[in-house]
């Protein structure tokens, strides 16, 4: 290993046929050591002191306790970096997006089909996403109490079209969302969104964020107008293109090969932002992993229009931002407690 620290990984998963297959293959990478397997979180409990992993990795739907509550019950006692393991059901999508709002650092989805080449890919992905999440420091959620928005909102806004507030995020980025939006007013400028998720998972991540938002958030759909007091999602198949049609702005939803390694891209969306708003537009960089929309961001800049990138105190994964940083890109770095009010002071 030249050196390197080896990540030592727990396997938790209610099938032993998929613990085996798990820990085989995490463990073709020399950099990552399986330490042990759980039945379920009661068991996975005591081997957490026992072998004090790195990285837990947990499925979603097991019985006795799923995923969720036991990460509720885990992160504020025993922060770990944990990447969950997702069925393709709709209860499984459900309780991933849940899982994210506890702590969990990401996750990759079982194959439904093709098992064999399915099965090849989500295991390069989850050895990916097992070194990702080693890096990651989580001692933040030790004693977090759930954030709530509050009862005094900010100052409304003047009633706008004209201002567009363009997201980016990847790893960690549902949490940095779901932070940013909670806070803001009803009617909030008009927003559009792009979070590097799998389809399906998009459309519960909007679903979810419209529950514990003032605005309404949804999953984009071509045609759907960007106005104020709406946040529009990318679906997670597609490239999102923002247009101005006359006098309004409406965003353009379709297929197309990955841009920077994601479709939905960053890139794509913040490009288009800078072609067709240009100085009426905020741009956001969140935490992420790689560099998907840090021209985009730049070129946003460059066209006129505010830009924030989140700090690496606040980020998961310091990844997308820095690239934007260093490339300047950004006007103000911030952590992501001020954010959101920065975003209202600047499309005032």
């Amino acid at each position: 290993m030249n050196g390197k620290k080896v990540i030592r990984v727990l396997v938790v998963d209610d099938s032993a046929l998929v613990r085996k297959v798990l820990a085989a293959g995490l463990d073709m990478d020399p950099g990552i050591k399986v330490v042990g397997t759980a039945s379920d979180p009661f068991v996975a409990r005591d081997m957490i002191v026992r072998k004090m992993p790195n990285v837990l990795t947990l499925d979603v739907e097991m019985p006795r306790m799923d995923g969720v509550d036991f990460l509720r019950k885990l992160m504020p006692q025993f922060p770990l970096p944990v990447v969950m393991v997702s069925a393709l059901t709709q209860r499984g999508k459900q309780i991933t997006i849940e899982a994210l709002e506890a702590g969990a650092v990401d996750f990759v989805t079982k194959p439904s089909s093709n098992l064999e080449e399915g099965l090849n890919a989500m295991m390069q992905e989850l050895r990916t996403k097992v070194k990702i999440a080693s890096m990651v420091n989580v001692s933040h959620w030790k004693s977090r109490k759930p954030a709530m928005r509050p009862k005094n909102k900010p100052r409304a806004l003047a009633e706008s079209t004209d201002k567009v507030v363009a997201v980016g995020a990847s790893t960690g980025g549902t949490e940095a969302i779901r932070e940013v939006l909670s806070y803001m007013p009803a009617n909030m400028p008009g927003t559009v969104v792009v979070q590097h998720m799998p389809p399906g998972f998009t459309r519960m991540f909007a679903e979810r964020l419209n529950q514990q938002c003032a605005a309404i958030v949804k999953e984009a759909e071509s045609g759907d107008r960007i106005m104020p007091g709406r946040v529009l999602i990318a679906p997670g198949d597609k490239h999102m293109r923002v247009k101005r049609r006359g006098g309004i702005y409406e965003v353009v939803c379709e297929p197309g090969l990955p841009v920077m390694g994601h479709c939905p891209s960053v890139e794509v969306m913040m490009q288009s932002v800078a072609a067709e708003v240009g100085a009426n537009a905020v741009g956001v960089m969140l935490t992420g992993m790689g560099r998907d929309g840090c021209t985009g961001l730049l070129a946003m800049r460059q066209a006129g229009a505010s830009t924030i990138v989140q700090d690496e105190s606040t980020c998961v994964v310091f990844g997308m931002p820095k690239e934007a940083r260093d490339i300047g890109a950004a006007q103000r770095v911030l952590p992501l407690s001020q954010i959101g009010t920065s975003i209202l002071r600047l499309v005032k």
